[in-house]
């Protein structure tokens, strides 16, 4: 796997292999852009321990708030304490300086459970056309 592949979770929230232990987490460009302009980040604490699939974090814009599920399980090394003050930093760079955590993995198998970017983008694509055909009626 490149270290550079970022893998994605069906609740929109992504994980970065960073090396051998740890990944940095945060959320898909999709869900910013259905958020909009997020106002206010909820970020986990250091020495959190998470499970896979677990709420890590929660985001705020103007249309709505959104729970964070963790991608992988193990505990919260680091945050992104810039989003204290700049929460819109997810929204200009979801994948880079818009990251939430950096966890370090207690399974590093979990990472097989989630979807590399094709398969993201077809399954962004599958909710798209079904948001289409509920805009019909």
């Amino acid at each position: 796997m490149e270290r550079e592949e970022i893998l994605f979770t069906k609740e929109h929230s992504w994980a970065r292999i960073e090396d051998e232990e740890t990944v940095s987490i945060g959320i898909s460009e999709f869900a910013v852009d259905e958020l909009g302009e997020i106002t206010y980040v909820e970020l986990p604490s250091i020495g959190q321990e998470v499970s896979q699939m677990e709420v890590i974090a929660s985001v705020e814009s103007l249309r709505d708030t959104m729970d964070i599920y963790s991608p992988v399980s193990g505990e919260v090394i680091e945050i992104n304490e810039m989003l204290i003050d700049d929460p819109s930093l997810i929204n200009e760079d979801p994948y880079g300086n818009g990251w939430i955590a950096v966890i370090r993995l207690h399974d590093p198998d979990e990472l097989n459970r989630l979807m590399p970017k094709e398969e993201y983008e077809d399954y962004i694509e599958t909710i798209r056309e079904e948001g289409a055909e509920e805009e019909e009626f």
